[in-house]
């Protein structure tokens, strides 16, 4: 179930066309407010657009701002990760401490402060979450990286006088990225909570443009006469999220070698 819903949301993120016939940005005020049936399927919104082409099409923002943000994150935190790893100790501890500084903060917190810097837009959000993230992969190579390089094979490298660039590309990183997917998996389900929290905040795409959380942000004036406006967008976000924590749930009981 959770693989399926998966594989709709990404038709939907490529393809969205095939999804839905109506124009997500098509106002018609004659139809707003209209209840789920037909001709609006989901309902439509307070301008009379489609809900259901809003959120089919809502799923290219937010879930290309997850992504995104969790792969600026990946690469920055295995590259801070294995600096800190590598690095004489004063430098490592360094590192060390402002990781665990970053993640004292929660992601939403740290991202919006760096968002009030960088100012609103789709860009500054993608940044603002991947900076929030990065602690939480740093940490994980780092310590895989002190597991790796007291290896046998790094230490057999070393005496055959390979060079130390040669070792980290060869031996020690193609071996730290183990936990990577894993973490990975179910951090862009955190990063797609993050974006649509900061859009929902007026942050992230603006207007008229279908994001999940800016869908919320518009509806939230709305609960009374049309729930509908409301439900489906933030029901895409739960289900996006607990679908990408169950796979990536179960690619961690197969990397620790338990049974699904």
């Amino acid at each position: 179930m959770p693989l399926a819903f998966l594989l709709l949301l990404a038709l939907a993120v490529a393809a969205p066309g095939l999804l839905t016939g109506a124009d997500p940005l098509a106002a018609d005020p004659l139809a707003a407010l209209a209840p789920p049936g037909p001709g609006h399927w989901l309902g439509s919104d307070h301008l009379g657009r489609d809900v259901l082409a809003r959120v089919v099409y809502g799923a290219r923002h937010s879930v290309s701002i997850g992504a995104a943000a969790t792969a600026l994150a990946v690469t920055a935190g295995v590259l801070l990760g294995l600096a800190a790893g590598l690095s004489p100790k004063w430098l490592d501890e360094a590192l060390a401490r402002a990781f665990d500084v970053l993640s004292t903060l929660p992601e939403l917190l740290l991202a919006l402060l760096v968002v009030a810097i960088t100012g609103p837009g789709t860009g500054n959000v993608i940044f603002a979450i991947a900076v929030a993230q990065i602690p939480n992969y740093a940490r994980v190579i780092r310590a895989q990286t002190f597991v790796v390089r007291r290896s046998g094979y790094v230490e057999q490298a070393v005496t055959f006088g390979r060079p130390r660039l040669a070792i980290t590309a060869g031996h020690v990183l193609p071996n730290v990225l183990g936990p990577i997917p894993v973490l990975a998996t179910i951090g862009i389900g955190q990063a797609v909570i993050a974006g649509s929290g900061l859009s929902f905040l007026g942050m992230g795409p603006q207007p008229p443009a279908a994001e999940w959380g800016a869908m919320l942000s518009e509806a939230r004036n709305y609960l009374r006469v049309a729930w509908w406006e409301a439900l489906f967008p933030g029901l895409a976000i739960t289900l996006t999220v607990v679908c990408l924590t169950v796979v990536g749930r179960r690619l961690q009981r197969r990397f620790e070698g338990r049974t699904p």
